[in-house]
């Protein structure tokens, strides 16, 4: 199951109902104190309740205390529901679904009450015709009662199985006329269902920015001392064992003392008694610390390195508990990640978890309001959280206008040394141009080196991240050179010639190209991509290059690749094959020399 939203109520400063769209990444943004923090506390109540409890004071002020509703939102979902051994459903059949196919949970919390309780729903497109809209609260007696009731004839039916008479009873009835409704998942069939559901659900694993408050601080100081808490914990059972063993044989001989003494003073002997004066501290019989080269501990080092190293444990974690649980999905929740870190480290961290959320059932979760971190992130993934006269607002899909709203709020400032906007198709192609003609540069000079060139910006024409945008928004404003390099793909005309031609029919030096092969991948030599991937493929100009690759990956269950996608395997060639490349591979992928000629087109526009 995949999360694909969360909707609030009347919780903490969300009064009004509103609704968050998740995807694989989604990077909350918005000021200090808007209610990102909000956001990711709410599903930690709902998957876990664990590191944050629900609790009276979540209520909303000016709200409904005793309405409070978490709500999430999930596809990808498991394709048969087993509630009752005589007879498999779906929950389609079972009409738990919403209006659009999803599976919708509502978690209601009464936080008028010392304790706040909770009451579980499913928000579902559900029959409503009498005799058909009560059927999951009923327990068998009562279905068959129903059935008779109605008079279906009970041939072929297995009374005993509640998922047999419920079909048969809204089979009967002509119109059912379904209706959004909250179906209670705690009564009779009901709490079957949720039973099942919660097996299904996606591990939820929040890391929140002041982890260090809430941790015993040994633990913070050195990360490890957690690594050992988990193991004991793992292993408490053998340890109790071992406990009453040792307690058994310590009293045996506390016994035969007390015996011995009660020979030479039976009334001091009398009072007596052997016990324990404390449980036994295991943790602290283990020292395990992660030292550096110099044999310098973590311990002793900076705060941002511990951080690192807490929240790489909690990966490591959330895994561990993935694979134990059999989950079919992980959700990682990562709150404001910049925090104690260099730039430098914030750039690497924020990679890594765009990485990670690309990873098969990976969803990554963070909030943000730093500037050069929001700028990683690509637009479609951005969700911006306001606080409005009327109140919360959040925007899933931002436009231009809610795009340059936030990089205002947040300052992420265009770089006014740009005199060239360098347009390709997609983020991959940015990974292509930045190592190519790095390792070009080397060679010549004279060619730009991409990743250090603060004079060209480069604009992926889908998937852009913030900071593109702000840039190709500058840009434009001061209507800079353009240069557009496009695959020519295999669609006659290709799909981009209108805009080749278009561009280059513009009178302000601007200039546009479509690739001789296929694709950008095409002009990867095969010897680089063995390099990387340890397996020799051959292609021509015209091959589809990263569906030949995952495919010959697959035929390898031993490859560390094995189950690539063809997205992935994109993604891939452009971030790691092409930094294997060299002059002569170039050479001799690209004997047109197209590679040269376009990055020369950018020098030549360059002062």
């Amino acid at each position: 199951m995949r999360l694909k939203g969360i909707k609030i109520k009347n919780f903490r400063s969300y009064i009004d109902e509103v609704t968050i769209t998740i995807d694989n990444l989604t990077g909350i943004i918005g000021k200090n104190d808007a209610g990102k923090s909000t956001i990711l506390e709410a599903l930690e109540i709902f998957f876990n309740n664990e590191i944050i409890k629900i609790e009276t004071a979540d209520a909303a002020k000016g709200g409904t205390a005793n309405d409070v509703r978490i709500t999430c939102v999930f596809d990808n979902l498991p394709t048969t529901l087993t509630i009752d051994s005589r007879a498999e459903t779906t929950l389609s059949d079972e009409f738990l679904l919403n209006a659009d196919n999803d599976l919708e949970i509502i978690k209601i919390f009464n936080c008028s009450l010392k304790t706040p309780t909770n009451s579980i729903f499913v928000n579902a497109n559900y029959p409503t015709a009498i005799n058909c809209n009560d059927l999951h609260r009923l327990k068998n007696d009562e279905l068959k009662v129903r059935l008779k009731k109605i008079g279906i004839p009970t041939a072929g039916i297995d009374q005993r199985s509640n998922v047999q008479i419920r079909k048969a009873i809204w089979t009967n009835e002509p119109n059912l006329n379904n209706q959004p409704t909250f179906v209670s998942l705690e009564e009779e069939d009901g709490k079957k269902v949720w039973a099942k559901l919660k097996e299904e659900l996606p591990i939820y694993a929040l890391f929140q920015s002041d982890r260090a408050s809430k941790d015993d601080d040994s633990e913070v100081q050195d990360p490890m001392k957690l690594a050992i808490k988990e193991a004991i914990a793992s292993v408490q059972v053998d340890l109790e064992h071992i406990k009453e063993i040792v307690q058994t044989k310590a009293k045996e001989v506390a016994q035969r003392t007390l015996d011995k003494l009660k020979e030479m003073n039976p009334e001091l002997a009398q009072d007596l008694t052997p016990l324990f004066k404390s449980e036994p501290k295991w943790d602290s019989l283990f020292k395990l610390s992660l030292t550096d080269d110099n044999q310098i501990p973590i311990n002793k080092r900076g705060s941002g390195t511990r951080r690192l190293i807490l929240i790489n444990f909690f990966r490591a974690e959330a895994e561990r508990k993935q694979i134990e649980r059999n989950a079919r999905g992980v959700i990682y929740a990562i709150e404001e990640p910049e925090t104690s870190q260099h730039p430098t480290n914030q750039k690497m961290l924020i990679e890594a978890l765009i990485d990670l959320a690309d990873k098969p059932n990976c969803q990554v979760l963070l909030t943000t309001h730093v500037p050069n971190l929001a700028g990683l992130i690509p637009v479609n993934n951005l969700r911006f959280v306001k606080n409005t006269q009327l109140g919360k607002e959040v925007i899933n899909t931002c436009e231009d206008s809610t795009l340059e709203e936030i990089s205002n709020q947040l300052g992420v400032l265009p770089d006014k040394r740009i005199q060239l906007l360098l347009c390709v198709e997609g983020p991959t192609d940015v990974d292509f141009f930045v190592n190519i003609s790095k390792i070009l540069n080397a060679n010549d000079p004279t060619i730009p080196n991409l990743e250090t060139e603060k004079r060209v910006a480069i604009l992926p024409l889908g998937g852009s991240t913030l900071k593109q945008w702000v840039d190709n928004y500058y840009s434009r404003n001061l209507e800079l050179p353009e240069i557009h390099i496009y695959d020519r793909d295999t669609a006659i005309p290709p799909t981009y010639q209108t805009t080749v031609d278009a561009v280059n029919a513009r009178t302000d030096g601007s200039w546009a190209t479509l690739t001789n092969k296929r694709e950008i991948e095409n002009y990867i030599h095969p010897d680089a991509i063995k390099e990387v991937f340890n397996v020799l493929i051959t292609f021509t100009d015209t091959c589809d290059v990263p569906n030949i690759l995952s495919a010959e990956i697959n035929l390898d269950t031993t490859n560390p690749y094995c189950r690539l996608g063809a997205s992935r395997a994109k993604k891939l060639l452009n971030e790691f094959a092409v930094q294997k490349m060299t002059i002569q591979r170039i050479a001799e992928i690209d004997t047109a020399n197209e590679i040269d000629n376009w990055l020369r087109q950018i020098a030549n526009r360059l002062s």
